[in-house]
């Protein structure tokens, strides 16, 4: 993955509230957008809109894709073949989605998918950088379209307790999943995204699975 992008309607209280519960560095972007850091690594540029997380994958050609996503050319940012996630970084991606399309993953980006850990969840995998790696998940669900965002967090309920006092909301508490512990939670100007305590790698325990 390259990296994401937020559009959201107040773009600078958004970043300011995620580089609370995240730690980012932000840096103020020309036409009002804002960038997000962990170390030298872009995590997000945030934007005013109303489109929420977009998903920015590598690839040769840049063009638009379904889901609220693009591919990009350059740096791979993150990912099964970056370096492992720091706090605050993203850690994994799923696509939320009532008609699912895998042979539409396989097409733009040469993904296959594997049956996950639930009936509806499947991994989808690549081999683009060398050995199969596991890129990303898919749910088939009513609840929601488009990019569920994970961020690696070193205390996931340290991070709930932030998200709280800067006016967000907690979602889901705290609950073991197949991917780990996690928590999903909100800004209070949009922004829902899930967090995953100490991932030991992208996808957490889908890494060394």
């Amino acid at each position: 993955m390259r990296r994401l992008e937020l559009s959201v309607a107040e773009p600078e209280l958004s970043v300011d509230f995620f580089a609370g519960v995240l730690g980012w560095t932000v840096i103020a972007e020309t036409g009002g957008s804002f960038t997000g850091w962990v170390g030298d690594r872009l995590v997000a540029q945030v934007v005013a809109g109303q489109q929420g997380w977009r998903v920015f994958f590598d690839g040769d050609e840049p063009r638009e894709l379904v889901g609220n996503s693009s591919v990009d050319s350059g740096r791979v940012l993150h990912g099964p073949w970056a370096p492992a996630p720091r706090d605050g970084e993203p850690c994994w991606v799923e696509l939320m989605t009532g008609e699912p399309d895998d042979e539409y993953w396989a097409r733009e980006l040469g993904w296959e998918a594997e049956s996950g850990a639930a009936e509806g969840f499947v991994l989808f995998t690549s081999a683009r950088h060398g050995d199969v790696r596991r890129v990303a998940g898919r749910l088939r669900t009513d609840r929601a379209e488009g990019w569920q965002v994970y961020f690696a967090v070193g205390d996931v309920g340290e991070a709930c307790r932030r998200v709280s006092e800067l006016d967000g909301r907690v979602l889901v508490e705290p609950t073991t999943v197949p991917t780990g512990l996690v928590a999903s939670v909100e800004g209070p100007h949009g922004g829902a995204c899930v967090l995953l305590e100490q991932p030991k790698g992208w996808g957490g325990t889908w890494s060394v699975q």
